[in-house]
């Protein structure tokens, strides 16, 4: 009986140990799950948010310059980094490598000018148009009423009396030579008298058949041959008339402008022509690259200069749709670059696109930012990393990123309670956002420990990732 009790002690004394090793060891597993979380309480603090991206350094404006013509370089006028201006000559050909063309505008040169100098001072040409078009006028009055002569009797019954009268004394005189010569035609051929009678008989049939024609002339209607050819004449000094009063017109009141205006244009492409044995700097900039020499021979599309204007450098950065609406013109932006250590520059959004570009089916937009303070050690094609600051606020609930995860599709912070050893899930609304730190609207209270490490038992979603952005 003694030895049962004893059994039974022994029993008991290894069941109450037996316990209280488990609560110990349940303990200790407690104190180091509790001591392998990583903890931060949330805090009132401020708040930079910025929106990062990478880009390359430009110019503001750039400029390939390319001969348009063949020939051989005669002269370079500037050297690398000469700052030259707008129209300035960088270098020209050699005279006599020169096309044809190019030797033949110069005479065509001197042509053009002096027709616009004559347009320019018309008043000979004005003086020549009046006078045209009055002789035009007399022609065309004649040709008028030669016209309408045609559909009338060719004389007044006055004019055809006396013309049948010259007819009638014509042939009164020729008869009477005619009986005087009668009474001599029996006599030798080289008889004086004879041959006197016979040359003024002659005469008189001379004068009679011009005023016999003359008569019947006047008496008959114009044929259909003579109203053609009135008609023609008409019609030719009508339009000689029209064309004189077109030109007076044109030049009585000086030049026309659009006359002005084609003739300084046909000036203008010849020195174009002319001037293409130059290059020359089409705006204000700094001459960045040299590619020709003298004597080098060149053709249309070949390159001799890169310039670019340096007054101000941009940086174009793509930056993601999710960031975009808080991108706006003029805020400040920080610009480092990977070539320039331990210095920081300035610069604001100079451009924001208004379409995005899809990139592998992720939208961005160009945005691009002017530096405020550049040096000389900032160059174009430079690799610039650049944080715009979107907003800057004070005084909110602030978290770690690393402290946001998702879960069913939601945002949420696991908080240690007191007294608990197993972080709870709470879901929270974020507002701004930087690369460390995101406010927090609501979900949680000033001073509750965050686990940013909770047990992976725990998690459904994916981790934001140490340090970086909350999803």
């Amino acid at each position: 009986m003694k030895k049962k009790v004893i059994i039974i002690l022994v029993i008991i004394g290894l069941g109450i140990g037996g316990y209280f090793g488990l609560q110990a060891l349940n303990q200790s597993r407690s104190n180091s799950l509790a001591a392998s979380y990583l903890t931060a309480k949330v805090e009132r603090g401020n708040l930079t948010a910025i929106v990062g991206a990478t880009g390359t350094v430009r110019s503001n404006q750039f400029a390939l310059i390319a001969w348009q013509i063949n020939g051989n370089i005669d002269e370079i006028l500037v050297n690398l980094d000469d700052q030259v201006k707008k129209d300035q000559i960088l270098s020209s050909l050699a005279p006599g490598s020169l096309a044809q063309n190019i030797i033949l505008a110069q005479a065509d040169l001197v042509t053009a000018k002096q027709n616009l100098e004559e347009l320019m001072n018309s008043t000979l040409a004005k003086a020549k148009a009046q006078s045209t078009l009055a002789n035009a006028a007399d022609a065309l009055d004649t040709a008028k009423t030669r016209r309408e002569s045609k559909s009338y009797k060719r004389a007044s019954d006055q004019i055809i009396e006396e013309a049948y009268a010259r007819y009638i004394l014509a042939k009164d005189e020729a008869s009477k030579w005619e009986q005087r010569y009668d009474t001599v035609d029996d006599r030798p051929e080289d008889d004086p008298v004879r041959a006197a009678a016979l040359s003024e008989w002659a005469a008189a049939k001379q004068v009679l058949a011009t005023a016999e024609a003359n008569y019947r002339f006047l008496l008959s209607a114009p044929d259909d041959e003579e109203i053609a050819v009135a008609e023609g004449n008409l019609v030719l000094a009508q339009a000689q008339y029209d064309e004189a009063l077109r030109e007076w017109e044109r030049l009585k009141n000086g030049p026309d402008p659009d006359d002005i205006k084609a003739a300084q244009a046909r000036i203008d492409a010849i020195e174009a022509t002319i001037d293409s044995i130059n290059l020359r700097a089409p705006f204000n900039a700094t001459v960045t690259d040299i590619r020709s020499k003298v004597g080098d021979q060149v053709s249309p599309g070949s390159i001799s200069f890169r310039i670019d204007d340096l007054s101000h450098l941009l940086v174009d950065v793509l930056i993601p749709e999710v960031d975009i609406n808080s991108i706006k013109v003029g805020m400040p932006a920080r610009i480092s670059f990977d070539g320039i250590q331990n210095k920081e520059y300035t610069g604001k959004i100079h451009e924001v696109a208004r379409v995005g570009t899809s990139i592998s089916g992720v939208v961005s937009f160009n945005v691009t930012v002017e530096l405020s303070d550049p040096d000389e050690n900032v160059l174009p094609g430079m690799t610039a990393a650049v944080n715009v600051v979107t907003s800057e606020i004070s005084d909110v609930l602030i978290i770690p990123n690393r402290a946001v995860r998702l879960k069913d599709g939601e945002r949420v912070v696991y908080i240690l309670k007191p007294g608990q050893l197993v972080p709870q899930a709470t879901n929270i609304t974020i507002g701004a956002i930087s690369d460390l730190y995101s406010e927090v609207v609501s979900g949680v209270n000033e001073g509750d420990i965050l686990v940013l490490n909770p047990p992976t038992e725990l998690l459904t979603g994916p981790s934001s990732g140490m340090g970086g952005r909350p999803f």
